[in-house]
């Protein structure tokens, strides 16, 4: 489903992780291929390449399985628009968001909706899908060209006293007209990339960068038996032969590979209350099986390999500043995993089917039983701990330990990191908890202080890794150490180390580099991809250093990362075979990007690689694709006037941006460009224009309304200069920039007194030359007069 504005993906390389060990029947397929089972088949199975048949050929044997699918989640992924599927109210209703009023009717028994379409003009769309049931539904539209578009209003599908059973936007409290971002018919509404993967069975986009269409096609409209199993005709064939006494003694039973458990149990060693595993699970593949769609990731290869680890084939988010709060709570929609990640539960040995059943998707036990198989209920399920009414609110586990947060409007998720409750984090990050998501009436130093009567104050004192993200975030006294101190903490969950690692590249230095070299070796490929993502700050030979060596890593996305950071390496600095290895990792980076061709974020990737190899001309044109592909993404008109700019082709690049601004293209980057462009020029006037339109369009940019000031004061216009920039400082407190410029400027004023508070909200965050400032500051105290301005 899609959700928030904050759900665009940009296509950089995120994460990948090692492989997991599993018993499958084919192996060592090729990015590229066309389908699971292209190499020989091995060990003692000879059957024929694998295909799908569809889930009637399980249900002889799998009847029990298959009745437990029916009408779950992933059975109505997907459906046909018709009477039996669509829950919304197509009786000639209206619906109206900021100024659009959209109807929903019916016609010749079909289901319509009368909207406003690409073009800001109203049309009838026929609604040809439905997309999930409970607890919303959401409708997609075809288009000629392929494209399916899912629309922006929805059908709330809980009842009606819990204020369902009506139409509503994702986006209820903005408006999204047509040029919008996130108007539905865009590129970011778009079920063919958005969504298609994960809600049908053997999904192929097909998507023609030539023509700009999609031709996308499934085995099974829904999530069915070999989304998850995958193609299963050789097992059928096996089944058969059994059957008839013919036994190949194939532990994968035909299988494209096994899932089944270990055979670990839960057990209480004597006077624990905390279950533990009879034996530590080595396998993950069910698992990752599952991450494949309930996480925040993106695709790195249309041809999911089966058996194989997720980040074979897709890029999973660390805990990036925007998805998650800084001690590892979701904040935007991430789908479970990032956060099971950071889990006790899973440095335990727990996996998704110790909680629900693989196929209902239903929770195997409910209420707090589920928790008791092992947590000891005498000590946990009673008030003697959770210190709430028995069966009132808060008695339950989930209550306190796996807090939920709402998208779309009325979807209410779990966070799958079972923590306890910190607002002692919560006074410190601001990241939220539990106790004062119901207590919203208190403080947070009230429930602190309600814990420590509780559990004991000593209870907080526990180092978290919470400190050291938001520290790394804000840029704290202190960060780059408290990072090197998290990367080498071997007690601290992969993903928590992958993201301090990530967290580092901001932070440069010999210590930091060291760290790098170490972590690049280590058995969690999230780290060492974490790894990877810190070299972006060194120089290209640096890099060559620690990253060559994993140009041969088992898993494809730490591969490609590493490729993409050694294009930079001049020729001359390589060996012939450093040079032909490169190579290949660049064409295997470019391939991944090419997946997602539709998408211009991937070309711009593309052509920055291309720069970096010298290669100006493909890069120009990969951005000019960009262009063709998404003719409002600011970004690839920007990138190509500069690249026009370093080539000595201003001009040109001058009539990429003003064609784009022209069109109608409104972005901050633009006018941006086109500031800077115009200084270029020596047209102060206009580059002063561009520079306001900039700042007004994209005030979430601190850098646009520095540029602004700057520009203002240098022109002599100081009190205009200091206005904005004292506008720019309330809107980013932490820009460093805006802050330097507020008290330079303010000491030529001699405005002593605010450049004396000035520095001094800079040297509180961290500067680079602290000494510099407080020098700065003792000259100011004695110039300014005895009665200061």
């Amino acid at each position: 489903m899609l959700s928030l504005r904050t759900q665009v993906l940009l296509f950089v390389v995120l994460i990948a992780a090692i492989v997991i060990g599993s018993l499958m029947l084919y192996t060592g397929w090729q990015r590229g291929s066309s389908t699971p089972g292209s190499s020989s088949p091995t060990g003692a199975a000879k059957y024929l390449q694998a295909t799908y048949i569809g889930r009637d050929a399980c249900i002889d044997c799998h009847e029990q399985e298959h009745n437990l699918w029916l009408g779950s989640h992933h059975d109505l992924a997907m459906q046909i628009a018709n009477e039996k599927t669509v829950l919304g109210d197509f009786n000639d209703v209206s619906f109206t968001h900021f100024g659009v009023t959209s109807r929903f009717f019916k016609k010749d028994g079909k289901f319509f909706v009368n909207t406003d379409g690409p073009d800001g003009q109203m049309h009838d769309y026929e609604i040809k899908y439905t997309f999930g049931v409970t607890p919303l539904q959401q409708y997609l539209i075809e288009f000629p060209d392929g494209r399916v578009q899912a629309l922006g209003i929805s059908w709330d599908a809980r009842p009606k006293e819990k204020g369902g059973q009506r139409w509503y936007h994702l986006y209820a409290d903005e408006p999204i007209p047509y040029d919008d971002e996130l108007h539905w018919t865009g590129p970011n509404q778009n079920w063919n990339y958005m969504c298609a993967e994960c809600h049908s069975t053997r999904l192929r986009k097909n998507y023609d960068l030539k023509t700009n269409t999609y031709n996308t096609t499934w085995y099974e409209i829904n999530v069915s038996c070999e989304a998850c199993h995958g193609p299963s005709s050789n097992h059928v064939r096996w089944a058969k032969e059994k059957e008839r006494g013919i036994d190949r003694n194939d532990p994968t039973m035909g299988m494209a590979f096994q899932m089944k458990d270990d055979g670990g149990t839960w057990e209480y060693p004597d006077g624990e209350v905390i279950a533990k595993r009879s034996k530590p699970r080595e396998d993950r593949t069910m698992m990752y099986m599952c991450a494949r769609c309930h996480s925040r990731r993106s695709v790195t290869t249309e041809d999911y390999e089966y058996g194989h680890h997720l980040l074979d084939t897709h890029r999973l988010s660390l805990l990036d500043e925007g998805l998650y709060f800084p001690d590892g709570q979701i904040q935007d929609e991430v789908y479970v995993i990032g956060s099971f990640l950071q889990s006790k539960m899973y440095q335990s040995g727990v996996t998704c089917t110790d909680c629900h059943d693989p196929h209902s998707m239903q929770r195997l036990i409910p209420g707090n039983n589920l928790c008791s198989q092992c947590h000891l209920p005498k000590h946990y399920d009673t008030p003697k701990h959770h210190f709430h009414e028995e069966d009132g609110e808060g008695s339950l586990c989930t209550d306190c330990h796996m807090p939920t947060r709402t998208y779309m409007g009325v979807d209410d998720r779990f966070d799958h990191s079972f923590r306890i409750p910190r607002p002692d984090l919560s006074i410190l990050t601001g990241s939220p908890n539990a106790c004062n998501n119901c207590h919203d009436d208190q403080t947070y130093e009230w429930s602190e202080n309600a814990l420590d009567d509780w559990y004991g104050k000593d209870r907080s004192n526990k180092p978290h890794y919470g400190h050291t993200i938001h520290a790394a975030r804000t840029n704290a006294p202190g960060a780059a150490q408290k990072l090197l101190k998290l990367i080498e903490d071997d007690t601290q969950p992969g993903i928590v180390r992958a993201t301090a690692l990530s967290l580092a590249q901001g932070y440069p230095s010999e210590a930091a580099y060291h760290a790098i070299q170490k972590q690049v070796q280590n058995a969690d490929t999230l780290i060492r991809f974490g790894a990877l993502n810190a070299l972006e700050s060194y120089a290209p030979i640096m890099r060559l250093q620690i990253a060559y060596d994993l140009l041969d890593d088992p898993i494809t996305n730490v591969r490609d990362e590493a490729a993409r950071l050694l294009a930079a390496v001049g020729p001359e600095q390589l060996t012939n075979e450093q040079k032909q290895a490169i190579e290949t990792g660049i064409e295997g980076y470019i391939a991944s990007q090419m997946a997602n061709a539709e998408r211009a974020e991937s070309h711009l990737n593309i052509a920055l690689v291309q720069l970096q190899r010298g290669k100006v001309e493909a890069a120009e044109q990969s951005y000019k694709t960009a262009i063709r592909v998404n003719p409002d993404f600011a970004q690839a008109y920007v990138n190509l006037a500069d690249l026009y700019r370093t080539t000595d082709r201003d001009e040109l690049g001058i009539a990429v941006l003003q064609s784009a601004i022209d069109d109608g293209l409104k972005a901050g980057v633009l006018q941006y460009a086109m500031g800077l462009a115009m200084v270029r020029q020596g047209n102060t006037p206009e580059a002063i224009n561009a520079f306001k339109l900039a700042a007004e369009l994209t005030p979430e940019d601190p850098q646009f309304g520095y540029t602004l000031g700057i520009a203002l004061n240098s022109t002599g216009q100081p009190a205009q200069a200091l206005s904005v920039l004292a506008d720019n400082y309330e809107r980013h407190p932490k820009d460093q920039n805006t802050l330097t410029a507020l008290m330079t400027i303010s000491r030529d004023q001699q405005k002593y007194d605010d450049a004396i508070r000035y520095a001094n909200a800079l040297l509180a965050l961290n500067p680079p030359n602290p000494e510099a400032i407080k020098l700065f500051i003792r000259q100011l105290e004695l110039q300014k007069p005895s009665t200061s301005q």
